[in-house]
């Protein structure tokens, strides 16, 4: 439950319908105001604050002319009255081609390093079909590999590079098999398979 006054994370996660609604919101009331064309990215942080209805504080990530920033946006919403309000609407900077918060890889307190990621990060998936495409090229075998899932992954970040150290679960024809890959992500975002090894 909320405090009166104070700054709260919202109660609603920062990828739920009604916060994105709002960082919507934010996004076109901004471009009416400002005769501006942002385009609505991705919300990335969402706290709130009552005070006679709530005030959303959201950070947002919009593209302006191709280029990822971040801005920040103060939403006021009385429900009751069906009342919706865009008090303050800044940009607070510009977004690094790659950033660890793509990967879920929280760095606060840990440095760089390899840390556990989620294996169902857009991220990790588009590197887990990289790989296998190119585990494919380099293959001379009449049956595709066929990825059925990533079992485990890890990623460095390191400025605006990755890279991923991944367990695939791939099939060929009626074989299962698992794959260890390390696949390296450069600053323009193109995927380079580094290593491939069976996984006995």
């Amino acid at each position: 439950m909320a405090t009166l006054g104070g700054v709260n994370d919202s109660e609603a996660s920062q990828n739920s319908v009604e916060i994105e609604n709002l960082a919507r919101f934010a996004v076109d009331e901004h471009n009416k105001k400002e005769n501006a064309i942002l385009e609505f990215a991705r919300v990335v942080k969402a706290k709130e604050q009552v005070v006679a209805g709530t005030m959303h504080h959201l950070t947002i990530e919009a593209i302006e002319a191709g280029k990822k920033k971040i801005y920040e946006a103060e939403v006021w919403v009385k429900p009751w009255l069906n009342f919706m309000e865009l008090k303050e609407f800044k940009h607070a900077g510009d977004v690094p081609v790659f950033t660890s918060s793509d990967l879920g890889v929280k760095r606060d307190g840990h440095g760089p390093g390899w840390q556990s990621v989620p294996v169902h990060d857009p991220s990790v998936q588009d590197a887990a079909n990289h790989a296998l495409k190119s585990i494919q090229q380099r293959s001379n075998s009449l049956f595709p590999y066929e990825l059925q899932e990533v079992v485990d992954a890890n990623a460095e970040v390191e400025d605006d590079s990755a890279k991923f150290d991944m367990l695939l679960k791939v099939k060929r024809g009626s074989a299962e098999e698992k794959l260890k890959v390390v696949v390296h992500k450069n600053s323009e975002g193109s995927y380079h398979l580094n290593r491939m090894e069976p996984h006995v």
